[in-house]
């Protein structure tokens, strides 16, 4: 059953389990066990085994993510411990007087944070989760500018671990080398760019439809269903603001500089290189390890903590991690059964584009439409980079660079998208995290918003791909997105979210 329809059968179980028990573990376990069972010809005790090979395999090649969380879970516990939060949250609401201005502080927090996308959901998570919490922003509102501004401005950034995932996946003998074709496609990634517009639309008119607005008139005069880890940590220090920020602006300064350093800053190599080679996962280890230590330090000798009150905050870390932890552990599992070594559902895909790629001006909107389902059925954006963009360049002449940077750009925004709209996606998981939401209520009131700009961008890319323009491409889905929010927000009436 391997590189057939069948490999789409276990994360098709997995996502619909998920979105009707609202049961994510249960249903990712299924959908793990139903892609063994027919990988084993539905041996049980054989497909138990592989489901373990799996999780081993998987968890193993991602253990540098697992110890980011759990340090970055040890400092926020840590900072909130510590008083330093609280601390933050009633300086901001002197400062920022709105919700819509606790919205705006978040969204340009995490445009700020580009580098890496796990990095930027868990850090504005944390900094502005008592912000908006003070302004009655709910947790799904929260969760989803978090996700606006995580992947879609990373894939738009020049200096990111982004960059270097879409500079990786060209093949060796394109005309262009990677980087190059990574800054052409900027300008043509539609759903990267009109989802932040579609962001600042919805912050600035104070408007919510669809799923978001039904989720928050629920929570008028109700408790919100928050995340399983999101454990109330004990006030016990007198921090100030700045034991707050310098962390923080510590964490960042020290990932970037482990990110240029694993990329060979130290032996010679160039900003942009280093950058474009980075190990990024071990880079957010070694900041968010050496940033423990400073905290240690700047609390400890200045007595905002004690001692025991420290290491009391690595078991309090880890707890509040450990429901992101698991789904990411078995949304990593899910992704490892559907790989070229077992149902092989990369190659399926694959045929069915390649099969399909004699239709020239229906290619960038092709392209964006299966990138999207590839994206959305195995929760990876990078998986689908390295899966899709090999096909592109075999399709498309790599001599003619604008329309091949047309193309990879239908393959990154429909990557992105559907990354954003899959229960499985790590970033859809860490958004959750970050925010602190139940992870369903986060992917439920997402899922219009993405696929309203969604829909845009296939306009954009239909009249891209038959023009042979991008820019056109563009000017048409920012267009018709415009047109969309102005028909939305008369029809459903300005709501006040104050």
């Amino acid at each position: 059953m391997s590189g057939t329809i069948w490999a789409l059968v276990p994360p098709i179980v997995a996502i619909a389990l998920a979105l009707w028990t609202k049961e994510v573990y249960l249903s990712l376990l299924i959908g793990i066990l139903s892609g063994a069972l027919l990988f084993t010809k539905f041996h049980i005790l054989a497909a138990t085994q592989t489901m373990i090979e799996v999780m081993n395999w998987k968890i193993g090649d991602n253990v540098n993510i697992l110890l980011f969380l759990v340090f970055l879970g040890i400092i926020v516990a840590l900072i909130t411990k510590s008083g330093a939060s609280q601390s933050y949250g009633d300086w901001a609401s002197r400062k920022i007087k709105s919700q819509r201005g606790a919205l705006f502080s978040t969204m340009l927090l995490g445009v700020v944070i580009f580098v890496d996308d796990y990095f930027n959901c868990l850090t504005v998570g944390t900094v502005m989760r008592p912000v908006t919490d003070k302004y009655k922003v709910s947790r799904a509102k929260l969760a989803y500018i978090i996700d606006a501004t995580a992947a879609p401005v990373c894939i738009i950034a020049p200096i990111s671990s982004w960059a270097a995932a879409v500079g990786s996946s060209l093949p060796d003998d394109c005309a262009i080398d990677g980087f190059s074709l990574f800054l052409r496609t900027i300008p043509f990634n539609l759903y990267a760019i009109l989802t932040i517009i579609f962001m600042v639309i919805l912050i600035g008119k104070n408007f919510d439809y669809s799923a978001m607005a039904k989720y928050h008139a629920d929570l008028v005069g109700k408790k919100e269903e928050t995340a399983d880890g999101d454990e109330e940590i004990k006030i016990i220090g007198n921090g100030k603001v700045i034991d707050l920020i310098l962390p923080i602006i510590v964490l960042i300064v020290l990932c970037i500089s482990a990110m240029l350093y694993t990329g060979g800053i130290l032996d010679g190599v160039g900003v942009a290189a280093a950058f474009a080679d980075c190990d990024s996962s071990l880079s957010l280890v070694l900041g968010s390890f050496f940033t423990l230590v400073f905290i240690f330090f700047f609390y400890l000798l200045r007595k905002i903590i004690t001692f025991s009150q420290f290491c009391e905050s690595f078991v309090q870390g880890f707890k509040a991690m450990t429901p992101a932890i698991m789904i990411l552990s078995l949304a990593w599992t899910l992704s490892g059964i559907c790989s070229a070594d077992y149902l092989a559902l990369g190659n399926f895909v694959g045929n069915v584009v390649s099969g399909n790629a004699v239709i020239g001006v229906l290619l960038p909107a092709l392209f964006f439409a299966v990138a999207i389902g590839l994206s959305f059925s195995t929760g990876t954006s990078w998986g689908t980079f390295g899966i899709m963009i090999p096909i592109v360049t075999a399709v498309i002449n790599t001599n003619n660079v604008s329309l091949l940077a047309l193309n990879v750009a239908a393959v990154l925004a429909g990557a992105v998208c559907g990354d954003h709209i899959s229960p499985i996606s790590d970033t859809t998981i860490l958004a959750s995290a970050g925010a602190q939401c139940n992870h369903i209520n986060h992917v439920s009131t997402q899922i219009p918003y993405a696929m309203t700009v969604a829909g845009c961008c296939l306009a954009g890319y239909l009249v891209g791909g038959f023009t042979g323009n991008g820019w056109l491409a563009l000017i048409v889905g920012l267009v018709l997105e415009l047109i969309v929010l102005a028909i939305l927000i008369k029809k459903c009436g300005k709501v006040n979210l104050e």
